[in-house]
This record gives C-alpha cells, structure tokens and sequence, in this order.
C-alpha cells in the first residue's frame, strides 16, 4: 500500500471528523440559543392569553412559525421598538441585538432543531389568564357586546363608573388593564375619580357625535359640547369644562391626572420600581374610558382591571398624565406631509423624578420628541420616537429616573403625515380634526413621574389644558 495515499487518506478523514464534531458542537439550538432570546423579548406578549397570535413558550409552538419569525427579526418589524438610540435608555428596550438575530437566523437555516431540553432555561412562571403581574385583586368591567358591522363601523366612545369598594384610604403599586377580546379593543383606560351623589354605576355612557358619510365628526367649529348618556343622546354643558367634563371624549376629568390603560403593546403600568405608589382614597370610583373597533366579527369584552396594594405608605407618589393641545385649533391640512401642530408644553411645579413616557397619535402620526428645558436653560432629549407606528402603542421606561428641578417644561412635539405616501392614510384629500376614532387624531404625550409625598399631585404639573384625554 502506498504510505503517502494511507497518510492522505487518514489525514482527511481526521479533519472530517473534526468538521462534524465542530458543526455539532456549534449547531444553535432552540433549546440552548433561541429561547432564552425569546424569554427576555417575546414572551411577554407571545403566549396565551395576551394579544401575539402564537405562543412561544415552547419549541413545539414556536417552531411552525420559524421561518416567519427570522423574516420578522431580519427586517426589525419585531419585536416592536421605535425609540431612536441616540436619546435615553430604557430598562423595557425589547430591540434584539444583531448577534440575536443573527442567532435566530443560523437556528432557521440550520433546520430549527430543538436540540437537547435539558439545555433550556427554566420556564417564566407567568401569571395564569394572561396577567402580566399577580394581581393582589381585580375589579370586574361589564360586557359589551361589539357588533360585527355597526352603522358607520363607528363605535363611540363609552363611559363607565364602578365602584373600587375601597372603605379605607389605599395605594396602589401597578394598574394592569386587560380586555377579554383583545382583537376588538382600541384601548381601556381607567382612572381613579371621587365618588359623586349622581353617579350612576355599571352602566356605560357615550354621545352619538355629528359624523359624516364616512364616520368623521364635524369639523370642531360645529361640534356640540356634550355630557355622555346611557342613551348616546348626550346632555348639554353650560360651559367646555363644566361638571369636569370633557367636551372631546365625554371622560370625567377630575381623575388627579392618573391615568392607566390597555392599548395594543401595553396593559400594565407598575409603580413598584420607582418604590411609589398612588393614593387612591376610600370611597374612590374606577373611571372606565372605554373604545371598541369593530372587526366583522361580534365579540362580548369582559375587561378587568388588576391592582397590587401597599403594604405600607411609599415614600413617593405616582403620577400618571396625558394632556394634548387644543383640540379646537387641530386641523392637518389635506396632502399635508410634514405638519407640525403646536407643542404641548408641562411645567413642573414641584421637583420630580421622570420615570416612563408614550407617545399617541393615530394613523397620520410621524414622529414625535419629548424634551425637557431645565430653569438654567439647558435642553435634554429624553424621548425621539423618529418612526412611530400607531399599531404599537409602546411605552418607554428610563433604566434610570431624570431627575426634574421646579420650574422645569416638558415640550413635547411631533408631525404628521397626511399625504398619499403615507399608506395607512384612508383620505389624503380632507383635513383632519382631532377626533376619537383612528381616521381622525390625536396628539397626547403620556408620561409618569413621581414625586415626594409631600407634595399635592394636584399641585405638581402644570399641563397644556385640565383636560385628560384617553388613547
């Protein structure tokens, strides 16, 4: 036998060895490299019960959606994260870094295998029905029915008041909201309100608003300032803000500018990393704010609202906002690209800590940029959300608090884009008002601050109008 094509031939056979030993020991599994990816940015939304359509709690119910998911992860459609990097960071930044993607596609190409179990990482104990957090107790909304193809596909927005059954003064450490038919739910949004002697409970209210042929209201000039009733007639105000009214959303505004909601992307609104609280004092009502979006499909909601309590007095109060500018003077003009309304300006009243913001608008919306003016004049970007995308109402939590000085101004501003390029836009030819359904807009910069509870909440910020606007 020849010594050299023996050598050879042991030689190559030796490296393929080496090459499949190495390819196995490289290979990314699901068990190993995928999952603790999908832990830490995914599951919070991909599992039953919350709105993902598909769980990823599993291999076997990840898999059949690999191929979408590096599709997904390539394009940076998911997870969704709109917050431009240059400015803040965010302890909830879910964006995935390019080594997880990269992660995620070498999985899909490489067949998806799930690789040995024993490599996973223990399972997320989630909260059971689809809570994001335990909830110490949970205060039931009513059902309602939402019809398939209602007049208009128009739905206003409704009312409600239930009682909190709270007899001592109490405080809260999160707020989750969560509908039971999440495919049909614009938003809920709920608030804590002193009990009034006409208060009638469990029983929704809303106003039948003037709408054209496509189910836009009238333009601001003509529209009526309206309390909502159990029958959608509405009642007359003497004046824009009488009884605590508001003349755009029907909402009762005595709320002390707290403020939680279920919007798509968002349910919960936890107060325990800032080691405050809100008081919500005996006697107290839940506020429900409450609009529906029919899908062709009839559907009975359930909402709940979910509370973790106190065990003793915090240190610091929560307060939760969303102001926006007058809703009289908003109008983006027809084939408008670009359309920049009027800043929303908060002055802070008292020193603060900020701790979370979210940007709303609806489908026109563009960008929108929260920047603090400090009382030396000096400017900090604390939020650019250059991209915004109103399928995502995300909020943006600081990893660290910014410390905010008395005398400080919050100016929030944004644009639009109301011409033909933009391709959510169903009518680039009308000018738009600002309005409650979602060819209409909104311009409302939530954010949350604490400060020292020593200080009246009511006394805290200054907001652009009195008037708290929902989602």
């Amino acid at each position: 036998m020849d010594t050299r094509a023996w050598f050879a031939g042991s030689v190559a056979a030796v490296l393929l060895m080496c090459v499949e030993a190495s390819a196995a020991g490289g290979a990314v599994t699901f068990s190993k490299d995928v999952l603790p990816i999908l832990q830490k940015n995914c599951q919070a939304c991909h599992r039953p019960g919350n709105i993902a359509p598909m769980s990823f709690l599993s291999y076997e119910t990840a898999r059949p959606w690999a191929k979408a998911m590096k599709a997904a992860v390539v394009t940076r459609k998911m997870p969704p994260w709109f917050a431009d990097p240059q400015y803040g960071h965010f302890s909830n930044d879910r964006s995935l870094k390019q080594e997880e993607i990269d992660t995620i596609v070498r999985w899909v190409d490489g067949g998806a295998q799930q690789g040995d179990p024993n490599d996973a990482p223990p399972p997320i104990q989630w909260p059971e029905n689809g809570w994001t957090t335990k909830p110490d107790m949970v205060i039931k909304g009513i059902p309602y029915t939402v019809q398939a193809a209602p007049n208009k596909n128009v739905i206003e927005w409704m009312t409600l008041v239930t009682p909190t059954g709270f007899t001592k003064d109490t405080w809260i450490t999160s707020v989750e909201v969560k509908p039971s038919e999440l495919a049909v739910t614009h938003h809920i949004c709920v608030s804590f309100v002193p009990h009034r002697p006409d208060t009638v409970y469990n029983t929704f209210l809303w106003v039948d608003k003037q709408r054209d042929e496509i189910g836009a209201e009238v333009a601001p000039s003509a529209r009526k300032i309206l309390a909502p009733t159990p029958d959608g007639r509405g009642r007359e105000l003497a004046g824009r803000a009488a009884e605590g009214v508001s003349p755009n959303t029907g909402t009762n505004t005595n709320a002390e500018q707290n403020i939680s909601c279920y919007v798509p992307g968002r349910s919960l609104s936890d107060f325990r990393p800032y080691k405050a609280a809100l008081l919500v004092p005996a006697g107290y009502d839940v506020s429900w704010n409450i609009h529906y979006t029919p899908n062709g499909a009839a559907a009975t909601d359930v909402p709940e609202v979910g509370l973790t309590i106190a065990k003793e007095q915090p240190q610091r109060y929560l307060i939760e906002t969303g102001n926006s500018v007058d809703p009289t003077t908003f109008a983006i003009p027809a084939n408008a690209a670009n359309y920049a309304p009027e800043p929303a300006v908060f002055t802070f009243l008292a020193d603060a800590e900020l701790h979370w913001m979210s940007p709303h608008m609806h489908v026109r919306g563009k960008d929108m940029k929260y920047t603090l003016v400090f009382p030396d004049g000096k400017e900090q970007v604390v939020l650019n959300v250059p991209r915004y995308d109103f399928n995502w109402q995300l909020g943006y939590d600081l990893a660290q608090p910014i410390k905010v000085p008395k005398g400080t101004k919050m100016v929030v501003t944004g644009h639009y884009d109301n011409s033909a390029n933009n391709k959510f836009n169903p009518d680039p030819n009308r000018t738009v008002y600002f309005g409650n359904m979602t060819w209409e807009e909104m311009f409302t910069p939530f954010f949350a601050i604490t400060v020292d509870k020593s200080v009246d909440p009511k006394k805290a910020i200054k907001s652009p109008r009195n008037i708290d606007n929902g989602a």
